[in-house]
């Protein structure tokens, strides 16, 4: 029910973007560096079954990609893409918007984690 989702974008490439700009809950700091990343749980089912406690859990997660450029948001978007990819996660775009309050560019990538307990 909670994913490493942290421990899965810990890849050079999205490290080499946002360094450990990466926060839980959708919430940073409004002073923070950009870019930067936000994720936080959508919904998250046991895998239950009638004999014994749920072995695993399947729980969506949407993973939000800041940054101040088109071109910044849409490669740190396929950064985190290949890091959910490598680690066989499935994943979508969402959402790939400008935010009109921050004029921030945001790709919005929802996952799909299996993990067991």
């Amino acid at each position: 029910m909670f994913p490493p989702v942290f421990q899965v974008l810990q890849t050079g490439a999205v490290i080499a973007i946002v360094g450990e700009r990466i926060a839980r809950h959708g919430d940073i700091a409004q002073d923070e560096r950009r870019p930067y990343i936000t994720w936080s749980i959508v919904i998250g089912n046991p895998h239950d079954n009638l004999s014994d406690a749920p072995p695993s859990d399947f729980t969506t997660v949407d993973i939000n990609c800041w940054h101040t450029t088109d071109a910044g948001v849409e490669a740190l978007a396929l950064a985190v893409r290949d890091a959910l990819d490598a680690r066989l996660i499935c994943n979508r775009v969402r959402v790939n918007q400008r935010e009109p309050d921050t004029r921030l560019y945001r790709v919005g990538i929802e996952a799909d984690f299996i993990t067991q307990r």
